[in-house]
């Protein structure tokens, strides 16, 4: 299996509120978020991890080609993307040519934080899913600490049928995107016609595999948080040391 890491977001929140050091890397419990990612992937024996950071802050390159060196491993799989893009849709489509020759490969965003154990179970659902025919299954989360999530509504065999931006007036919809798209190459089409056409949002490019017809599986992975704000950092170590 492939993996890809988006680390090419700004990070404006955190450098409002007074953290300095790029998105990926702000530190967890000693360990920056970058680092983080790539040790678990590379966990998993991987033919390929493709990531893609902005030409914005120099140090982030330059820690990512240094922590590369240093780990013969992760020297023989890392394929290292520097540009600057303006959405994570966007920077998505910049590593799939890294990743459309994997028969699945799994995509997450840099400061998404989960239980490691919980996502070994997603990885194996994931490789069910492709294998009983589906193109995707995506990570899902009932814990619900966005400004904006997006919610993802499922059948009662949790394939997924559709996303929403607001959930519905009856408040029956219970998870929300956790940011982690388990995939097929088959989905890399869809996402090249979503660059075509002038899509900018990545939720508006996974409502646009639904409209193509392809199959999407929901994996609830139990509390997954993201680090947008300077509290986020105490929070998800919190959550790191409990896990």
């Amino acid at each position: 299996m492939d993996f890809g890491i988006i680390a090419a977001g700004e990070g404006s929140r955190l450098w409002q509120e007074g953290v300095k050091e790029p998105k990926p890397l702000v530190m967890l419990n000693g360990e920056r978020l970058i680092d983080r990612l790539l040790r678990i992937f590379n966990s998993y024996n991987p033919t390929r991890i493709a990531v893609i950071c902005n030409d914005l802050h120099k140090e982030t390159e330059d820690h990512i080609r240094n922590h590369i060196c240093q780990d013969r491993s992760l020297s023989q799989c890392v394929e290292l993307v520097v540009k600057t893009t303006p959405s994570s849709m966007h920077s998505f489509f910049e590593l799939s040519p890294y990743l459309r020759d994997s028969k699945v490969f799994c995509v997450s965003t840099v400061d998404t934080i989960f239980n490691q154990s919980v996502f070994s179970a997603y990885l194996n659902q994931l490789q069910t899913c492709v294998e009983e025919g589906y193109d995707g299954c995506m990570g899902v989360t009932d814990y619900i600490d966005d400004e904006s999530p997006l919610y993802v509504e499922t059948d009662r065999q949790q394939n997924i049928v559709n996303f929403l931006d607001h959930n519905l007036s009856d408040a029956s919809l219970q998870y929300v995107s956790a940011g982690i798209y388990g995939l097929t190459p088959r989905t890399i089409e869809v996402l090249a016609d979503c660059i075509n056409n002038g899509e900018q949002r990545m939720r508006n490019y996974q409502r646009a595999l639904l409209r193509a017809g392809l199959r999407l599986k929901a994996f609830p992975m139990g509390k997954v948080m993201d680090v947008d704000h300077l509290s986020d950092i105490t929070k998800a170590e919190k959550f790191l040391t409990n896990e």
